[in-house]
């Protein structure tokens, strides 16, 4: 092994294995059990299905950059999402326009041109012209909660007035009813931002938003926006889906993809490029999202890695390596996938968004990328550890030629970042793409490969050993970075769950897990299943969603297979017990996807400060075929509290994840 794997293997063992070094162990580990990763579940974020704009990016004005286009949807255009509106019959136009934007990166604007703004006749009603959003699916405000209207304009000519109106549709031919309004006297010949806040005066699910000039005349108009002030931790994600995430208590989250990493089909050029994804709101570059919209990039890297820190989670960021998705644009469907490639004589480019990355995320303040961070609102380096190059590509020649040589390059400059490679789609052992990653991740010394799966859910029932099979001693590690059966029926939760008691079982050879997707919103699924479905007011959290967070809130540094022990027990029922030398907690998980009750013995004889009594918390349904929706959501975990021997048994309930926690004296 050379001194830079070395290296790489230490820091990886520390990372999943050691303790916090800001606490000191509260337990020893007895005899018997074996050390195994603490990073085993995390999450994995992709912008599919409308997750980030109109999902966990707060953002409430749909398109509020004008920047939508033919290329990403048929039929859409700058226009998309707004419509002009004349009350009290004003008349104006409106044109799209591209000369002296605000910054290249944002091309497109708006130019209105007032030229009445009232009627001949006295006219007791609204009047002004300009232009009406009605956000993804409605504007959903609560009363009494403060919005952040932002704009910027361009005036020509007179000083104007600006009225910003939220309020509530009355239909055809009247005016709104007047949730919060603003007027801002607009002056100048260059482009300024412009700011109001409004405060909701009562619940509205369907809010339009209104942009109204009062005066004759031109005014260009960019980056219109409409940000909730009760934000995650005030940092612009959408709070109840934010918590939905921290109530998975996950140890690192995966960004931005999934395909979105390496372009949508159409070329090299809408590629994401995590340069133009920091800085000003209005600098960045949106693009061509791989799922068929428009990525605004109002959620970047740097909101990434901000909640990554407010969720105590490691970032993972994923860069393409200069070979496109072979699934874009039909191509999963052709029998000889195609992939575009940059040309080697290109490829330092690719290298510099690695190494840049990396000094945007660990620099002092004092090299060139970490000001950035610095400029941004982070004078402190993030302590990025994990960085993934591609994701799930076919491995042909060209990828490996390419992926060896970003590798190489990354690992001269920064020897003790974890690089996580690819393993390819559909990661099975006989799969061309499976063997051939894991030949390169042999060659190479690669601490971490990304297995990608999808499957029936009987997959999942039937191959609980899959990780036995894996040989002992490998210097790569298996990160599960996306995976889940191809439901969202209780069966399917439950028999994700026995797959993750042997996932487990062998943390020792997988470091890491995500389920995918994480969320979808209502009417604009591109994938099913999902983890967490979402609309503008409601979030339903699957059967699957408590199954990952039972193992979520209940990681170990060591594991013991022979704790518990169903009687009688065949493949539907299985056990996993780890004890957080940390914290000093013992977690006893016991998973029964039977129709009936089963009975398990649990000796805690090797463990010292057995307590009198432990949490019980039970995931369970009336039926397999349970799932939680919109309509209902019958499954959720409950909680009580058990009385605990050193010997003892426990019967597991039909069709139930189980956990027992035990807090050591």
């Amino acid at each position: 092994m050379t001194v830079k794997n070395t290296l790489q293997a230490m820091v990886l063992a520390a990372a999943l294995t050691a303790p916090s070094t800001l606490m000191a162990q509260k337990v020893k580990a007895p005899a018997g059990g074996k050390q195994i990763s603490k990073e085993l579940i995390g999450i994995f974020f992709e912008d599919i299905s409308y997750s980030a704009d109109g999902g966990l990016y707060a953002e409430l004005v749909e398109n509020g950059s004008f920047e939508y286009n033919p290329t990403e949807r048929d039929g859409w255009a700058p226009g998309t999402g707004w419509k002009q509106v004349r009350p009290g019959h004003s008349l104006g136009m409106m044109q799209v326009r591209m000369d002296n934007p605000i910054h290249p990166n944002n091309p497109t604007y708006m130019r209105l041109h007032t030229e009445r703004v009232k009627e001949y006749y006295d006219y007791a009603g609204w009047k002004g012209f300009g232009l009406e959003n009605g956000g993804f699916d409605g504007i959903a405000v609560k009363a009494g909660a403060k919005y952040d209207f932002s704009v910027f304009f361009r005036n020509f000519g007179e000083g104007k007035q600006v009225r910003v109106v939220l309020g509530v549709p009355q239909g055809w031919g009247k005016d709104p009813k007047v949730l919060a309004e603003a007027t801002l006297d607009v002056n100048g010949e260059a482009w300024k931002k412009y700011e109001a806040v409004l405060t909701a005066s009562e619940d509205c699910a369907n809010a339009i938003l209104q942009m109204l000039v009062l005066n004759q005349g031109d005014l260009d108009v960019d980056m219109v926006s409409l940000m909730p002030e009760d934000t995650y931790k005030g940092h612009g994600l959408r709070k109840d889906l934010a918590e939905a995430l921290e109530g998975l208590q996950p140890k690192f989250m995966r960004f931005p993809g999934g395909c979105v990493v390496h372009g949508g089909g159409d070329g090299f050029w809408d590629t994401y490029r995590w340069k133009t994804t920091i800085g000003p709101k209005e600098q960045r570059r949106g693009i061509k999202n791989t799922w068929g919209y428009h990525q605004s990039m109002g959620l970047g890297y740097y909101e990434y890695f901000q909640f990554c820190e407010d969720l105590g989670m490691e970032p993972l960021p994923i860069l393409p390596c200069g070979v496109s998705c072979q699934g874009t644009n039909g191509g999963w469907g052709m029998k000889n996938q195609a992939q575009d490639v940059v040309p080697m004589s290109e490829m330092d480019e690719w290298v510099d968004e690695a190494l840049d990355l990396i000094e945007w995320a660990n620099g002092d303040v004092n090299t060139k990328w970490g000001k950035k961070r610095a400029e941004q609102g982070h004078p402190k380096p993030f302590n990025l550890k994990y960085l993934g190059i591609g994701n799930e590509e076919r491995i042909s020649p060209e990828f490996e030629e390419r992926f060896k040589y970003m590798y190489k390059k990354v690992m001269e400059k920064y020897p003790d970042i974890v690089i996580v490679g690819t393993a390819g789609p559909g990661s099975h052992k006989g799969n061309p793409d499976f063997d051939n990653g894991w030949r390169i991740a042999e060659e190479t010394g690669l601490p971490i490969l990304d297995e990608h799966y999808y499957e029936p859910r009987d997959y999942f029932l039937n191959n609980q050993d899959n990780y036995d099979k894996y040989p002992r001693g490998r210097k790569t590690k298996v990160y599960l970075g996306e995976y889940a059966a191809k439901d969202k029926k209780m069966a399917d939760a439950l028999y994700e769950a026995l797959y993750l008691l042997g996932v487990e079982r062998n943390g020792d050879v997988v470091a890491m897990t995500s389920y995918a997707p994480l969320f979808a919103k209502k009417n604009h699924m591109s994938w099913n299943p999902d983890l967490i479905y979402f609309d503008n007011t409601s979030v339903v959290l699957t059967c699957s969603y408590y199954v990952q967070q039972m193992f979520g809130t209940t990681p170990g540094d060591y594991y013991y297979g022979d704790v518990a022990t169903f009687e009688g027990g065949d493949k539907f029922q299985g056990t996993s017990t780890v004890l957080n030398t940390e914290k000093g907690e013992l977690y006893i998980k016991l998973v029964n996807a039977a129709e009936d009750a089963k009975t398990a013995t649990i000796d805690l004889s090797r463990f010292k400060g057995i307590p009198a009594k432990a949490q019980l918390t039970t995931i369970s349904a009336p039926s397999l075929d349970t799932e939680n929706n919109f309509d209902a959501q019958p499954v959720a975990p409950s909680d009580k509290e058990i009385k605990v021997s050193k010997k003892m048994t426990f019967t597991a309930e039909p069709r139930s994840a189980n956990v027992i926690r035990l807090k050591l004296k």
